[in-house]
Parts: C-alpha cells; sequence; structure tokens
C-alpha cells in the first residue's frame, strides 16, 4: 500500500522533517549500484547466479518479516501467526541474508522505502537474497521495489531487479484512483502460490502500478485489469510479488500465504469456486462503538443520530460486542468492516485504550480492510501535551486499521481551503494523506437536505431531487454538519467532497442523516451528485433496509461500495443475502 511520503512510527512519534524527494533522487546508493552492475549491459533479466548454490526452503515454523515501522503491519503479523508460524524481524542486513523465507509487507512509499533501504545496506542484502534465488514475498511495496524506477514522488530508482516503471494509474481512462477493492486476476501458469486462487477477487488499494512488457513479461504469473492491464504477481524460481494483499483478501489470500509457507503442499483437485472478473461492488459493515450508561464499550445504531432507546430508561442501544460482530461479518462475507466510535476521542483519542484493543482483538482474526473512526485530530490534553493527528493516526494504523476515517476536522479543513485557496499542510487530512497516502484516508460527510425553491437561493451546489419537499419544493442543498450532525456548517457535501479530493482524501464515506435509520433506501439523487463529481472511490451509506436498496444505488450510481449498520445487526438483512441479489442483478460481488 504505497503512499506519498513516510509513514515510519520513528517519523511520526519524533516529528522529524520527511527527506525531500529530490534529495532522495539525487541520491546514488552504493548498494544499488553494486547490484545493478551485476546486471549484464542491454540484458536486465534477473537471472540468479550459477555459481551460487540455491538454498531449499526451510522446514521450521519462523518467517523473517522485514518491517521498517510503517503503517499497519499487525495484520500480516496476525495473518502468519494464523497459519501458524513464528515471526523474526529484520534488525540488521544480516538477518535478511540468514532468512530462511522472508516477506516485505506493502505498506509506506517507495521513495523513502529506498532511503531507509540504501541506508541501512538492507537493499543490497535483498539484492543479494533475490539473486541467490531464496524464498522472498514481497506485498504491494514490496513488488514495486522491485522494479527500476518509480514515478511515486519521483522519478526514484528502485531495486532494478525487474524491468520497467512504476506509474501512476490513469484517471483520464475514466477510472477512479485510488484503486480500491476486489478485483479478479488473470493467472498464468507455475504461479504456485496462486494456484487455490481460482476465479476468486483479491484486495487492492493502490494508486501506482507496473505494466506488462516485452522485457519484463517472463516474471509475469498474473494480470489485473484496471482501466488497463498491470502487473499482479510475479514469479521467478523462489522469488515471489503481489501487487494485491493477501493479508486482507480472506480465505483466499491465506490461500496465497499458505502455499508460500509450503510451497511443497499438493496441488488441490480444484481451485476454490468463484466467478470474478472485475473489480466487485463492496458491502461494507459499519459498527457504531460507544460506551454505554455502565462504561461497556458496544456497539449500537442511531434514528437520525440518536442512539438512546425511546423507553423510560433511555438507554444506549446495544447490538452486541464489537469484535464479536466483527468476527461474525467477516464469516458472513463483509468486504470490509468500519468501526466509528461515536462518543470517544472527544477529549483524548490516545486514551481510548478499548477502542484500540477493539482493533488489535479484531485483526487477529478479521483478514479483510479494517477502517476506523471518530475524533481523529491534532488535540492537546489536559497536562497541555500536544499530540498530531500522525500520533493518533499512528497509534490506530499500528494497532490493525488500514483506513483513517476523518469527520469533522475534514470539515474545517476544506472551509478554510475553499476560503483562502491555500493548502497549508497542517489539517489532519492533509498531514496524514501526506504521509500514509490518501488511499489509507476515508472523509465521512454527514449531511442533511434543506429544500428551496430555486437553484439561485442559496450559493451551493443545487440539486432537482426527485421526491419534492413538503412544501412541494423542487430543489434541494445538501448542508454538511459537524460534531455527530450536531451543527450545521455552511458548507455543502459537494463543495465539501471536490475540496477534501484535492485534500488528499482517497476515498469519501457519504451518510445522509435524512435516511439515516430509516430503512427507506439510500439517498441515491446525493449519491448520484457526489460519485458523479469526484475521481475517488465513494461508498453510500444511511437507509438501507432491503437488498434491493444495494441493487438499486449501485445501478444508478457510481457508488463503488455501499454500506449498513443496523439491518446487519439486528439480523433484519444477512450480508449473505445482500450478496446473493446482487449476485441475481447481475452485479459483481465477491463470494
Amino acid at each position: 500500500m504505497e503512499a506519498t511520503a513516510a509513514p515510519f512510527s520513528s517519523i511520526v512519534s519524533s516529528r522529524q522533517n520527511l527527506p525531500s524527494s529530490s534529495s532522495i533522487r539525487a541520491s546514488s546508493p552504493a548498494s544499488l549500484f553494486l547490484f545493478q552492475k551485476n546486471i549484464a549491459n542491454g540484458n536486465r533479466k534477473f537471472k540468479p547466479p550459477r555459481s551460487l548454490p540455491v538454498r531449499a526452503s526451510s522446514t521450521s515454523d519462523s518467517v523473517t518479516l522485514l518491517d521498517y515501522g510503517a503503517g499497519n503491519v499487525r495484520s500480516i503479523r496476525n495473518a502468519l501467526r494464523h497459519l501458524g508460524f513464528s515471526i523474526k524481524d529484520v534488525q540488521t542486513p544480516g538477518d535478511i541474508l540468514n532468512a530462511d523465507r522472508l516477506i516485505f509487507p506493502g505498506v509506506g512509499a517507495f521513495a523513502p522505502a529506498m532511503d531507509v533501504l540504501n541506508k541501512t545496506g538492507m537493499a543490497e542484502a535483498l539484492c543479494t537474497y533475490i539473486e541467490n534465488d531464496r524464498p522472498f514475498l514481497g506485498i504491494c511495496l514490496g513488488l514495486q521495489l522491485l522494479f527500476e524506477s518509480s514515478e511515486e514522488n519521483g522519478p526514484v530508482k528502485g531495486l532494478g531487479v525487474i524491468p520497467g516503471i512504476v506509474g501512476r494509474f490513469d484517471s483520464s481512462a475514466g477510472i477512479r484512483v485510488p484503486h480500491i477493492g476486489w478485483n479478479a486476476l488473470q493467472v498464468g501458469k507455475d504461479s504456485e502460490i496462486l494456484d487455490d486462487v481460482g476465479n476468486r477477487h483479491v484486495y487492492f488499494v493502490h494508486s501506482y502500478r507496473a505494466i506488462p512488457s516485452d522485457e519484463n513479461k517472463d516474471w509475469i504469473s498474473s494480470t489485473c485489469n484496471y482501466g488497463e492491464s498491470f502487473i499482479s504477481s510475479i514469479k521467478r524460481g523462489n522469488v515471489h510479488a503481489v501487487q494485491f494483499h493477501p493479508e486482507k483478501s480472506g480465505e483466499v489470500g491465506l490461500s496465497v500465504l499458505r502455499r508460500f509457507l509450503h510451497p511443497k503442499l499438493p496441488a488441490t483437485q480444484k481451485p476454490m469456486e468463484g466467478k470474478a472478473s472485475k473489480l466487485a461492488k463492496r458491502v461494507i459493515a459499519c459498527l457504531d462503538v460507544r460506551t454505554n450508561d455502565k462504561g461497556d464499550l458496544v456497539v449500537t445504531k442511531g434514528d437520525q443520530y440518536d442512539v438512546r432507546e425511546q423507553s423510560n430508561e433511555n438507554e444506549v442501544r446495544n447490538l452486541g460486542k464489537p469484535v464479536d460482530l466483527a468476527g461474525q461479518y467477516y464469516k458472513d462475507g463483509a468486504d470490509e468492516i468500519s468501526f466509528l466510535n461515536i462518543t470517544g476521542f472527544r477529549d483524548f483519542p490516545l486514551g481510548d485504550l478499548p477502542m484500540i484493543q477493539v482493533l488489535r482483538h479484531t485483526s487477529k482474526n478479521v483478514f479483510v480492510p479494517l477502517t476506523v473512526g471518530g475524533g481523529i485530530r491534532d488535540f492537546t490534553d489536559a497536562s497541555g501535551r500536544y499530540y498530531s493527528s500522525l500520533e493518533v493516526a499512528a497509534e490506530y494504523f499500528r494497532s490493525g486499521a488500514d483506513k483513517i476515517s476523518i469527520g469533522s476536522d475534514a470539515v474545517y479543513a476544506a472551509e478554510e481551503f475553499i476560503k483562502s485557496g491555500v493548502k497549508t499542510g497542517k489539517s489532519s487530512l492533509e498531514q496524514i494523506s501526506r504521509v500514509y497516502g490518501n488511499q489509507a484516508v476515508v472523509v465521512s460527510i454527514d449531511p442533511r437536505r434543506v429544500y428551496v425553491n430555486h437553484p439561485d437561493d442559496v450559493p451551493y451546489k443545487v440539486i432537482r431531487v426527485t421526491n419534492p419537499g413538503p412544501n412541494g419544493e423542487e430543489y434541494a442543498w445538501y448542508q454538511c454538519t459537524v460534531s455527530g450532525g450536531r451543527e450545521g456548517r455552511p458548507i455543502g457535501a459537494f463543495e465539501l467532497a471536490k475540496a477534501v479530493e484535492e485534500l488528499g482524501a482517497g476515498e469519501i464515506l457519504l451518510n445522509c442523516i435524512d435516511c439515516d435509520g430509516q430503512g427507506k433506501g439510500f439517498d441515491i439523487d446525493l449519491v448520484k451528485l457526489i460519485s458523479d463529481s469526484v475521481g475517488i472511490p465513494v461508498i453510500a451509506s444511511s437507509g438501507a433496509g432491503t437488498p434491493r436498496h444495494f441493487s438499486e444505488v449501485f445501478e444508478k450510481t457510481n457508488a463503488s461500495a455501499a454500506l449498513a449498520a443496523g439491518i446487519f445487526h439486528r439480523k433484519e438483512v444477512p450480508i449473505q443475502s445482500v450478496k446473493e441479489h446482487l449476485q441475481e442483478e447481475r452485479i459483481e460481488v465477491r463470494i
């Protein structure tokens, strides 16, 4: 999962300045030079030296992990432990050379990652390890670094193992960037670690990709189509790398890791069944989490954002325990799990240990993407100590979150940006996006419909609504709110969506207060307005009551995903029923 700057916990915690891309590009590390000298001029195809013996895969139950402190590496750790393996962390280049099997997780950014690898001597060790045809698995960025260079904050030189340049997806082709979601593979022969994938979806989250060519075709074991065909995995001897995230691809992804860890596993009689052919529409389960009046952390659900029962006790609506529900939704087929802490984080985000523990425990057994949101911002605690939004985000990423959802703070940042026209780089949205990449940042928009008689009545984007207002109004705009819907702001959903995309959001979670908890369907007018106006994925939220509501929003808008909460919590509509209905309507989903 590449980013746009250095997402290293050590950098975040010390708040040091990131290295500039120009200084990185200007460097010519000795390790890179020495390795490139070993590649014959005019022929950059990788060939393990014949004079060096190929070391057989070890039968020990340990894996060496090259974790340099970036983002969410907890997921790959949990997946490896789930498969019965212990983990050795790389501390020195020698740890790479002595590894029986090595995994390079796919988090971080190309330029800073190369900078770290070169400065520590690990780049040369990696090249030597790969030259010797030792068991290697690169994930996402771990694949991209094997190429000659990347355009991400670049051009930046890579390890040079595979011919080719890693470039950004071309959004002019009509695709949304980042590429987020479950897509299909076109698997070639002799793929080995992909033998159990079959026609099943795997999870991607990236903005940059490598393109197949005559020079690198011998490396390619699978491709994926997203506006164009790009390299989704490579294989040469014992060296493997994948652009997708197996640790986030459910049971299919675990099978990929299992085959890498156990290369002598017999081939299955037949791959897992599936009908994957393209990017699937995602069905997301959302868990609104808060403490109840007894201090217990529970999953609740609001009715137009009111989470208390309409009873004499007026207690917080309790629909279950967060970790248990998340685990059940994973088994039921949810494509992602989203946690929204609706009361914590208000004064001391990092003090909300129960929510951090929810992430840590959930990620042990849930191998699909996890998003967490609620009060993620810069703040100062009661003692006067300042914490940056980066420090808050870093803790959640390291606890198992794959994406951070920002709400109110993004509204304030967008208002300031629209007013001044200047990106200050100081908002939580900009900081986290710059460090972890826009694919790791979701902006949650909470608008309320405001009816007007004429499009010129307000200085915001006004649309003709399908259903007229209470006084026959044919038009409406969508006023954004903050503080859980309690305060309206002078900015519309259209203006906010355009601004946050410019500021670095990689995805929009689009709620609607008017539809929340009503079970009458998504606000199609709103979802169409926003999904047609931005080039990043949009998640439709609020109002789902039947499987038909999901197919309706996918058929009538450009939403990439649809999210629901209450109908899943109350077991009114099972996730599997939603997916079966979508299949019947010929809408591609992951099964």
